[in-house]
């Protein structure tokens, strides 16, 4: 695998920054976690995970809306998390509701599934806790290697460890999960699924990059993007801080990439989506030029797919003309709830 970097190769200009430009237009800018105030005070009995993690913070933003702000240990600031909580939710009720994990992808935050979909509307009636967590600007839902020192920002372990247990804790989330991302939230959510085996029932990528060792000597490569959303979304840090050099520490790069880790999601129920790059219905006209990081979604996402077909494991996968965006990707989510919901309620 060849590197080259993305600011001196030139490939950070013309058609891969256009197609950077359709996420980037909708997505929320970039803010530190500590710059917003957390709102109202945590609950009198606020529930901590088992290494400290605890809630610092509540705000209600509607009915079902209820924003958390959490400290953590294994980050470097106070984290949000956004509920969408069923019908029937009321603190300390002995119910545990399943759980729908939605995980955003480079330059997202804790808000933006449902300041850009409808998602709020789409699940007012069923039983189920949804789920929406800050992964860090870069949108890169790991525990970062750092050198092989390990440390800050470990979102993986945030996610699935600390803030697991404080739901289960203090908000009646229950042990039936579903997963579901968007752009490098797909990744995250498929290598969620597949290193946590038996963590979730169900999972869903939509435009993720899911071969993070696809090598294309004429194009880009997972290394690209992970540079790219390292250089966007996070002060100082160098890309190899995510998970070293791909040659050099190819086996935790393999660790982390759904493509390798295809066997271990055998008994999950699986849908793969990704638009080809090409403008198509939700696009502005005149119909901007090729999303080449929408085309490289497409091609990994086919490989990911191609994998788990011939591994004899169940995948259902929609391929569309399209661009990197949140008009498709509430379609998507619109298309995959229901799957998603069956196998955890």
């Amino acid at each position: 695998m060849r590197r080259r970097g993305w600011l001196g190769a030139g490939l950070v200009t013309g058609a891969a920054l256009a197609g950077l430009a359709v996420t980037s237009r909708s997505l929320l800018p970039l803010t530190s976690t500590l710059s917003i105030a957390p709102g109202g005070p945590a609950p009198a009995s606020a529930p901590a995970a088992d290494d400290g993690a605890t809630v610092v913070g509540e705000r209600r933003r509607g009915e079902r809306v209820l924003d958390l702000a959490v400290r953590s240990p294994v980050l470097p600031d106070v984290a949000r998390v956004r509920l969408l909580l069923p019908p029937g939710w009321r603190r300390g009720s002995a119910r545990a509701w399943p759980v729908l994990w939605l995980l955003h992808g480079m330059r997202g935050d804790h808000g933006s599934w449902t300041d850009h979909t409808d998602v709020e509307q789409l699940t007012a009636d069923l039983d189920v806790l949804v789920v929406m967590p800050d992964g860090g600007a870069c949108g890169l839902h790991t525990d970062w290697w750092n050198g092989g020192a390990g440390g800050p920002p470990s979102w993986e372990t945030f996610h699935l460890t600390e803030l697991r247990q404080i739901l289960e804790r203090g908000y009646g989330a229950g042990t039936a999960r579903a997963v579901a991302g968007a752009g490098h939230g797909g990744l995250g959510a498929l290598a969620y699924a597949a290193r946590h085996r038996g963590l979730f029932r169900a999972a869903a990528s939509f435009s993720g990059p899911l071969h993070t060792l696809h090598n294309d000597p004429g194009g880009l490569d997972v290394s690209d993007l992970v540079e790219l959303a390292v250089t966007i979304g996070s002060r100082g840090a160098d890309w190899t801080d995510v998970w070293g050099d791909p040659v050099e520490q190819r086996i935790v790069w393999r660790q982390h990439n759904p493509y390798d880790l295809a066997d271990r999601l055998a008994g999950v129920r699986l849908h793969v989506a990704s638009g080809d790059g090409a403008p198509g219905p939700f696009d502005p006209l005149p119909a901007p030029g090729p999303d080449v990081l929408e085309g490289l979604s497409r091609l990994l996402s086919g490989e990911f797919a191609g994998k788990l077909k011939k591994l004899g494991i169940p995948v259902s996968t929609h391929f569309y003309r399209g661009t990197q965006g949140w008009a498709y990707w509430q379609r998507e989510l619109r298309a995959a709830l229901p799957l998603l919901v069956a196998e955890i309620t």
